[in-house]
């Protein structure tokens, strides 16, 4: 499956070799060898403390994983709160408090707020995050690009609820991170920013080996991949034991990753080693470097991104 992936790429001739750098079809780079933007995803709404007590729930647990993942290469915060018993959570002050503590301690960090559907449906709900001013304020919000079912429950997002909060995050000057589960969603994204309601240069999270949503195997991470439009950022992330395998494809592949506790719990196959945040995110550096993709550092990341530097 690696080969299949590999192939996603025009071949590359040992006469293209000169003095270090590989030169595909007229650039002087590799795909491997651009910069690559960690995205850590800390928390989400239902990895519970029952299954890792690592799972961070509170404001400062929370900020003090960023602030750790941070400092190991991290530039790229995906961020769900909770109420201090692990309950979800979309109060505008609990969003407020925990990414002014994560701005304390990750400066330069991109930010991503959730507005998942998952829990709190109401458009009210969901987008009680963008109202937030000042250090708060996040850099990102998720838009989640279409419906689909989850192991036990469905995710429901109606095409009117979409435009609603593609518009209420152009009007607030927060970017969308576009959350891509099934190739229709990236076509569905292509026709929003046909209409105008998606601007700029885009960022797709595109996750895979949900039940209920595209698998984790590699030839989906080629298809997915091959649908985005040139010009467009990308990164993968895996649920469960499909986090390292799509997170190490994606390295190869050129795109970035989303890697934390959100998407899954445990370090190893056979779940007996409790994975923390920072565990991960080691991990995918040290992979990351020895394949050839340097890590990005924050200000890169907003740099390629297309997100103003914060001075």
């Amino acid at each position: 499956m690696l080969l299949i992936a590999l192939q996603h790429y025009p071949y590359v001739s040992g006469d293209d070799y000169s003095g270090g750098i590989y030169h595909l079809h007229g650039s002087s780079d590799l795909p491997i060898r651009k910069k690559l933007i960690i995205n850590a995803a800390l928390s989400g709404n239902f990895s519970s403390k029952d299954s890792n007590p690592n799972v961070p729930y509170t404001p400062e647990e929370i900020a003090s994983d960023a602030r750790k993942c941070y400092a190991l290469g991290a530039s790229f915060f995906h961020i769900h709160v909770r109420e201090d018993d692990g309950a979800p959570s979309c109060r505008k002050e609990r969003f407020e408090e925990t990414l002014s503590k994560i701005r304390k301690h990750c400066p330069k960090a991109l930010l991503c707020a959730t507005t998942s559907g998952r829990v709190h449906k109401t458009f009210e709900q969901r987008s009680a995050v963008l109202e937030i001013e000042g250090d708060g304020k996040p850099d990102f919000a998720s838009l989640s690009l279409g419906s689909m079912n989850f192991p036990t429950e469905a995710s429901i997002n109606q095409p009117a609820m979409i435009e609603r909060l593609a518009k209420k995050m152009a009007e607030k000057g927060i970017r969308p991170e576009l959350e891509v589960f099934e190739t229709g969603m990236i076509n569905y994204a292509v026709y929003l920013s046909k209409k105008g309601h998606l601007t700029g240069p885009l960022y797709l999270n595109m996750f895979f080996g949900l039940l209920g949503t595209m698998p984790g195997r590699m030839a989906d991470l080629v298809h997915q991949a091959s649908s985005i439009p040139g010009g467009w950022v990308w990164g993968a992330a895996g649920g469960g034991r499909f986090q390292l395998p799509v997170n190490t494809a994606s390295i190869l592949m050129g795109g970035h990753v989303r890697v934390g506790l959100e998407d899954n719990l445990f370090y190893d196959y056979d779940k007996q080693v409790p994975a923390t945040n920072p565990m991960l995110i080691e991990r995918i550096v040290r992979i990351a470097k020895e394949l050839g993709r340097p890590i990005a550092t924050p200000e890169e990341a907003r740099e390629m991104l297309g997100v103003s530097a914060i001075k």
